[in-house]
C-alpha cells in the first residue's frame, strides 16, 4: 500500500467505530436534554458532573431555557484541558500564594476548571447578572463564590481571569483600577448580525498598553455547522472564533510558557476530536469527486 494511503487509512481508523459514537452521543445529548445528566444534580461532586458531560450543551443551550430568565445552560463556549493548564502555569509562577479572581464567574463553571489546575480561584457571583440556567456547577473542593463585580471589589487582585466579559461592557478600566500582576481575556470578538451588537465586551476593552505587555495569545475557532454537517437532524450552528490573551504587568515580564506535561483532555474534547476527524475525512471525500 502506498505510504501516502496508508496514512489516511491509520488516521481515519477510529471512524470504523462512528455507529457505536453516534449512538453513545446521541444517547448524552437525550439524557441531558431530559436533565437525567449528573451535570444538573447540584449534590453530586464536581468530577461526577463534569463526566461524559455533552460538547453538544457546550455548544448550544438546553431547548428549554427561558433566555429571558437565563444565560447558557452551562457555559458560553467549550474550554480545553491545555489551555487551564497552560493558563495555571503562568498563574502558578506568581507564587502559591497567588489568588485568580473570576470576574463574570457565571455558575463557576469555567473557573472551576482552572481552579483543578493548582491555583487559588475566587468567583465573583453579580448579583445583577441573569444566572446560567443550571445556576450553581462548581467544585466546591477547589473554587471559593463571593457576591459582588469588579467595580465593587475592594481586594487585592493578583490575577484578573475575565472570561467572557458581558456584551457592550467594558470591566478593563476597573480591573486596571486594581493593578494586577496578570490579566487573562477569553472573548469574542463576534457581532450578532440579528442586533449589531457585540458577544462580548466592546472593541477596545482587550487591547492593553503600558504597563502591561501581551506574553501569550492564542484562538479557538468552532467551524460551521459542526454537528449538521455530519448529522443533519442536529442544530446548526454558526462560525465562532474566541480569543485568548495573556497580559503581564511590567514587573512580571519574567513569566514564562513552560511546556505541560501531556494532558488528560476533558470528556467533550473526545468528541470533538472525534467530530472533526469526522469532518475531514468528509472533505476528502469529496476533494475526490465523490457525492456525500
Amino acid at each position: 500500500m502506498h505510504n501516502g494511503r496508508l496514512k489516511e487509512v491509520l488516521m481515519f481508523e477510529a471512524l470504523r467505530n462512528m455507529d457505536k459514537f453516534t449512538e453513545d452521543m446521541f444517547n448524552r445529548i437525550i439524557a441531558f436534554q431530559e436533565k437525567e445528566h449528573p451535570a444538573w444534580i447540584v449534590e453530586l461532586p464536581f468530577s461526577e458532573r463534569i463526566k461524559d458531560l455533552p460538547l453538544h450543551y457546550l455548544v448550544f443551550s438546553n431547548g428549554d431555557r427561558d433566555p429571558k430568565r437565563h444565560a447558557h445552560t452551562v457555559a458560553p463556549y467549550f474550554p480545553l484541558q491545555w489551555e487551564m493548564a497552560r493558563l495555571a502555569n503562568y498563574i502558578r509562577q506568581l507564587g502559591e500564594r497567588a489568588v485568580v479572581y473570576d470576574l463574570h464567574s457565571g455558575n463557576g463553571f469555567i473557573g472551576s476548571l482552572l481552579a483543578r489546575e493548582g491555583v487559588q480561584v475566587i468567583g465573583l457571583r453579580d448579583p445583577a447578572a441573569k444566572p446560567n440556567q443550571i445556576e450553581d456547577f462548581c467544585d466546591a473542593a477547589v473554587y471559593r463564590r463571593q457576591e459582588g463585580n469588579i467595580a465593587s471589589l475592594a481586594a487585592s487582585i493578583d490575577v484578573a481571569f475575565s472570561s467572557w466579559m458581558p456584551a457592550n461592557r467594558n470591566d478593563t478600566p476597573d480591573i486596571l483600577r486594581h493593578s494586577p500582576k496578570l490579566i487573562i481575556y477569553i472573548y469574542t470578538d463576534h457581532i450578532d448580525p440579528g442586533t449589531g451588537l457585540r458577544q462580548t465586551g466592546t472593541a477596545d476593552a482587550f487591547d492593553l498598553s503600558r504597563p502591561y505587555e501581551l506574553i501569550d495569545t492564542w484562538s479557538i475557532t468552532r467551524r460551521e455547522n459542526l454537528f449538521r454537517e455530519i448529522w443533519p437532524d442536529l442544530t446548526g450552528n454558526i462560525e465562532e472564533t474566541r480569543q485568548v490573551k495573556v497580559y503581564a504587568r511590567e514587573d512580571c515580564r519574567y513569566l514564562q510558557k513552560i511546556a505541560a506535561p501531556s494532558p488528560t483532555p476533558y470528556d467533550w474534547e473526545n468528541e470533538l476530536d472525534m467530530i472533526l476527524l469526522a469532518h475531514q475525512a468528509k472533505e476528502l471525500i469529496k476533494a475526490r469527486g465523490f457525492p456525500v
